[in-house]
C-alpha cells in the first residue's frame, strides 16, 4: 500500500526510475563477473519476457526504436513500400519508416480519441502498404481486432517481397508498445481475435501485450514502468523458427556468432551473414531488468493506487481522465493523461508553468508529428489532422511513478484544482 509521508519541500519529478539496492547489487555482480555485454543475463531476460507475454521467444535490444526498425528490416520493407502509423505519437513510431527507406503514411486520430482512425487507416491500405504501426499510447492497448480486420480486408492487394511477407499474406501489424509492457486486452470471445488458433471456444479471455500483434516492440527506457536504463524487446506471434536467429544476427553486425559464443575455447571463427546493425542489449542492462521484473507486479499495483487517488481528488467536471476509461481497465498504467475540458494550448501551458512553480513536473503526450519541422519537410501539414490537434491542444500528463506518496498526489491535485 502507498504510505503517507511528510515532505517539507516538494519536488515531485515526472517519472524517475525506481532503482534500489537490489538493482545496484545486480549490476555490481555483472561488473565483477568480467562479462558485461550480451551474455547469459540478456538471454535469461529474453526468456522471462517471452514467458510473461505468452510468446515462444523474444529478442532484447538497446531500444524499442531498434526493435521497430529491425522488425521492418526483417520483413524486407524498404524503398517503394508504404507503412501506416498515427500522427499522434512520438517520433520513433515514424522515424523508423524513414530509416528503412519506406514512405510514412500518417493518419489522424478518431474524434475525441488518442487512437488512430481505423477506418482512415484501412482506406489508406493499397498495393504498396507493407505494415501498420499502431501505438499503445499511455499503456492502453489499441483495438487490434479492428486493425487486423483492416489488413485482412485488403489482403487481395498485398504483394509479398520475401518469405516472411508470404507467410503473412497481408500487411504486417507491428505494435509500438513502448508504453504497454504488462497491459492486457479483453476479447469477448475467441472468434473476435484475428488468429484461427484462438477460436476453440467462446470464453471471455485476456491476452497480454506482446502476444497479439505480429510483432510487438517494448521500451525499457528510464521513464518506463520496468527499466533497464536504456533498452527494449521485440516479441512476435508468427510461427517461424528462424526469426530469433535472424534478429539476433541483424542486431549484432550480422555476425553468425555473438561475442559470448565466440568466447568458448577454439570458437573464434565466425561469419558476417549480412551488413547488420549494432543495437544489442548488454548484460549490465539485463541485470537491472531481471531485478525489476521481480518487482513489476508490485509496481503496477502502486501505479493503480496512485491513479485511484487522482481520480477521486481531481475536479472531474473540468477534466477528462484517460486512465478512467473502460479501455484503460487493463492498461499498464504508464501515463496519467488528462484533457482540460474547454481549454486550449495557452491555458494548458500556463497550468504546466504553475505546476512547475510549485515544484511539480508535468508533461504533454504528444505534440502531433505534423507539427515538427522534420515532418513538415516530408510534406505533412497539421491542418490535415484536426482531431490529433484537438487532442493535443488541451492534453496534460501529471506525474505517475512508484516513488510518489499519497501526500504527493493530494498536493498535485490541490494545486491543479486551484488553478
Amino acid at each position: 500500500m502507498l504510505m503517507n509521508k511528510e515532505n517539507k519541500t516538494k519536488n515531485i519529478a515526472f517519472s524517475p526510475p525506481e532503482i534500489g539496492v537490489d538493482e545496484i547489487n545486480a549490476v555490481s555482480e555483472v561488473l565483477k563477473s568480467g562479462w558485461i555485454t550480451t551474455g547469459s543475463k540478456t538471454k535469461l531476460f529474453e526468456k522471462k519476457i517471452a514467458d510473461y507475454c505468452g510468446t515462444r521467444e523474444s529478442v532484447c535490444m538497446n531500444s524499442a526504436t531498434s526493435c521497430l526498425e529491425l522488425a521492418l528490416r526483417l520483413l524486407g520493407i524498404g524503398k517503394g513500400d508504404e507503412v501506416i502509423t498515427s500522427a499522434y505519437t512520438y517520433s520513433s513510431s515514424c522515424s523508423v519508416i524513414c530509416h528503412v527507406g519506406a514512405k510514412p503514411v500518417l493518419v489522424d486520430t478518431q474524434n475525441d480519441s488518442f487512437e488512430m482512425d481505423y477506418e482512415m487507416a484501412e482506406s489508406r491500405i493499397n498495393k504498396n502498404t507493407k505494415a501498420i504501426i499502431p501505438v499503445d499510447l499511455g499503456g492502453v492497448l489499441c483495438d487490434y481486432s479492428r486493425i487486423f480486420l483492416a489488413v485482412n480486408s485488403k489482403k487481395h492487394l498485398f504483394n509479398a517481397k520475401n518469405k516472411l511477407q508470404e507467410k503473412l499474406g497481408r500487411a504486417a501489424v507491428i505494435a509500438d508498445s513502448a508504453h504497454s509492457f504488462g497491459a492486457k486486452k479483453a476479447f469477448k470471445n475467441r472468434s473476435e481475435n484475428f488468429s484461427d488458433k484462438f477460436m476453440e471456444n467462446s470464453d471471455i479471455y485476456l491476452k497480454k501485450s506482446g502476444s497479439i500483434a505480429d510483432f510487438t516492440a517494448f521500451s525499457f527506457h528510464a521513464v518506463k514502468n520496468l527499466t533497464t536504463g536504456e533498452g527494449g524487446a521485440l516479441t512476435w506471434t508468427i510461427e517461424d523458427k528462424d526469426i530469433y536467429e535472424n534478429l539476433s544476427v541483424l542486431s549484432l553486425h550480422g555476425q553468425s556468432k555473438d561475442a559470448f559464443a565466440k568466447l568458448s575455447p577454439g570458437c573464434w571463427e565466425y561469419d558476417i551473414l549480412v551488413p547488420g546493425y549494432k543495437c544489442n542489449m548488454t548484460d549490465i542492462s539485463a541485470a537491472i531488468g531481471l531485478v525489476q521484473f521481480d518487482k513489476f507486479e508490485s509496481f503496477l499495483k502502486k501505479r493503480g493506487e496512485i491513479i485511484e487517488i487522482y481520480n477521486r481528488t481531481l475536479d472531474r467536471e473540468k477534466v477528462e481522465i484517460f486512465q478512467n476509461s473502460e479501455r484503460a481497465k487493463y492498461s499498464s498504467k504508464h501515463l496519467y493523461m488528462l484533457r482540460l475540458i474547454g481549454k486550449k494550448e495557452e491555458f494548458r501551458n500556463r497550468l504546466i508553468e504553475k505546476l512547475a512553480e510549485n515544484e511539480i513536473a508535468a508533461n504533454v503526450h504528444y505534440k502531433p508529428l505534423p507539427m515538427f519541422t522534420a515532418y513538415k519537410n516530408l510534406g505533412f501539414n497539421i491542418e490535415r489532422f484536426p482531431n490529433a490537434f484537438r487532442m493535443y491542444e488541451n492534453e496534460i500528463t501529471l506525474p505517475l511513478h512508484t516513488k510518489m506518496s499519497v501526500d504527493d498526489v493530494f498536493y498535485i491535485s490541490k494545486i491543479f484544482n486551484n488553478f
